[in-house]
């Protein structure tokens, strides 16, 4: 594994994890509040999942919250 940081986007935006970083550490960072569905590289991922799902380099992340309205 390597020691250097690990660029992702999440939702279109370029952000810095540690290496080794979970998509639960990429929610924590975006501090997005549940309800919300997670995709990576458009692929949906189980919040069962978040903590195990072993992010990648140049990972996209997807954080999409449901539109509520009338």
């Amino acid at each position: 594994m390597s020691d250097t940081a690990l660029p992702v986007l999440i939702n279109q935006v370029p952000h810095t994890l540690a290496p080794g970083a979970t998509l639960a550490d990429a929610v924590a960072l975006a501090g997005i509040q549940p309800p919300f569905a997670a995709a990576v590289n458009l692929q949906f991922v189980p919040r069962s999942q978040y903590a195990q799902h072993q992010l990648a380099a140049h990972d996209q992340i997807e954080l999409i919250a449901p539109i509520t309205g009338g």
